[in-house]
């Protein structure tokens, strides 16, 4: 069966780490705190082995330093304005944790839960929680589920939700990525491409304007590949949603973006059913410390988050983030880490 060992405890509750193994050593590495990718090795062109995600040693730094790195995020991801929107005509004032904005489900989100391992194998794991009525301001009682499965050079991650009340649900993945390995400085010179034509301008609050843009001529133009720092949009990188227009496959799943270190060869492809992916460069990293004595540098690891677009329940014309009972969130993420 799957590598399950108890690595600590906190709040008093044991926390677990589950190692999944695909081929040529790829390694995914599960924490039940916050059902979060702690770490995944990833083998380069010649076969060298790396862990691309950032993240800590120790379960105190996970819970106090975490800043959401690896974890399953929600109820709702990115930001609400205000954390405010109505729903059925009443206003629903969720935790304002980010300001007056409202951040990836606020400061007892998802991310923070002690994750039951409902099954899981040496191939996959499956972790459940809960979140009671008015948890955090949200409607309805909502249990979560996460499974991440590895097979070859391959991950998926797959996240349902379901609601006995009508609720809005968005939940994502929070995983840095640096594919020359985590404790290897910034990825400014890691190559991207993105399968968006418009992305969504944001005001000073990081909340999306309601425009949709075209990425035309604009730093947001990864139709071809190109590094990431080749042109950014300020000194704070990127931070913002892209609007993926690839074309859905019989399993719902759409073409969101293509990574790779031209270095080491290693390669990542990522697809999925959301409609966006949010990027995020690591503007905040500032030597933080990190796994085995790295620190990690400003832009040290990009997030991609695909999701349901910011502010969505306040903004009609996004893609509705509404979960009513009887229905079933479900969010895929397929990886192929295949080298180049």
């Amino acid at each position: 069966m799957a590598g399950l060992v108890t690595v600590g405890q906190l709040d008093g509750q044991d926390v677990r780490r589950v190692t999944l193994s695909g081929e040529r050593g790829l390694q995914a590495e599960i924490l039940t705190n916050g059902a979060r990718l702690a770490a995944l090795w990833v083998p380069d062109r010649d076969g060298k082995l790396a862990d691309i995600v950032l993240g800590f040693d120790t379960l105190t730094d996970w819970q106090g330093r975490g800043g959401y790195l690896g974890a399953t995020c929600g109820r709702y991801s990115n930001r609400i304005a205000d954390g405010r929107f109505s729903l059925d005509g009443r206003t629903v004032q969720v935790d304002r944790n980010e300001g007056q904005q409202h951040l990836h489900g606020g400061r007892s989100g998802l991310d923070t839960k002690h994750w039951t391992i409902v099954d899981h194998s040496d191939s996959h794991v499956t972790l459940e929680t809960s979140s009671p009525d008015g948890e955090m301001g949200y409607p309805g009682v909502m249990t979560a589920r996460v499974t991440y499965r590895v097979e070859g050079l391959g991950l998926t991650i797959e996240l349902e939700a379901r609601t006995d009340a009508p609720t809005v649900v968005n939940l994502v993945n929070h995983a840095y990525f640096n594919l020359a390995g985590h404790a290897s400085g910034d990825v400014l010179g890691q190559h991207l491409q993105i399968d968006a034509g418009y992305y969504l301008p944001v005001d000073d609050r990081l909340i999306p304007t309601g425009e949709v843009r075209l990425v035309s001529g604009t730093p947001f133009d990864f139709r071809t590949v190109r590094p990431i720092g080749a042109e950014m949009p300020g000194p704070g990188g990127f931070d913002h949603n892209f609007c993926l227009s690839s074309t859905t496959d019989e399993k719902g799943l759409r073409r969101c973006l293509r990574a790779e270190d031209p270095v080491s060869g290693r390669k990542m492809q990522l697809s999925t059913t959301e409609p966006g992916v949010q990027i995020y460069t690591g503007a905040h990293f500032d030597g933080t410390p990190g796994k085995s004595g790295a620190r990690y540098p400003k832009f040290a690891g990009f997030a991609a988050e695909t999701q349901r677009f910011p502010n969505s329940p306040n903004t009609p014309h996004f893609p509705s983030a509404r979960l009513d009972p009887g229905q079933v969130y479900r969010h895929l993420m397929q990886f192929d880490f295949t080298p180049a």
